[in-house]
């Protein structure tokens, strides 16, 4: 039950955020919070991740929709199975999907407002890159598909040690 309520605090997060930038910063605004490195940008993305597939609504919703049934039956096993890190890693993906479902079915289109700005020398060549904008849902599920990444090397690692322990002759 506590990962559903994991799932719920990331969502509630990432709807009180973007409803926070919807009413207080107007479309395009910026705000600089760590001068142009970090910068709260208001701004509305109706594609994916780094602003691919855009107009795609009803894909990205019925896509979103098998999704979230996966994750749902998925995190139910996980969670009988007693595999922690990966029922929290579903449950930050559960919550960042349904935020930005939410955003999609009703409007068409993800808040997004967190910019960063990577402006820097390195070996004598001038390094400027934006990052694509992005929001708290987006986060959840980056962190969501790299503690799941980590999982399983940890349970591979864990196999591998297990097979090699096998395989040793025991000499006694």
């Amino acid at each position: 039950m506590k990962y559903y309520v994991y799932a719920l605090i990331v969502f509630l997060l990432d709807q009180a955020a973007k409803w926070m930038i919807v009413k207080h910063i107007p479309l395009h605004e910026e705000r600089s919070v760590i001068g142009q490195f970090f910068v709260i940008t208001s701004h509305r993305n109706r594609g994916a991740a780094f602003g691919i597939l855009q107009n795609q609504r009803w894909f990205f919703i019925l896509i979103t929709l098998i999704v979230v049934v996966g994750i749902l039956w998925y995190i139910r096993r996980t969670i009988r199975e007693g595999k922690v890190m990966l029922s929290f890693a579903l449950s930050l993906l559960l919550g960042g999907a349904l935020g930005n479902f939410l955003d999609r079915a009703l409007f068409g289109e993800v808040v997004d407002f967190l910019q960063f700005t990577f402006d820097f020398t390195l070996f004598g060549k001038a390094i400027y890159y934006i990052y694509p904008i992005f929001n708290i849902a987006d986060s959840a599920i980056v962190i969501g598909v790299i503690l799941i990444f980590l999982d399983s090397l940890l349970a591979w690692r864990k196999e591998k040690k297990g097979a090699e322990h096998e395989q040793k002759p025991d000499l006694e």
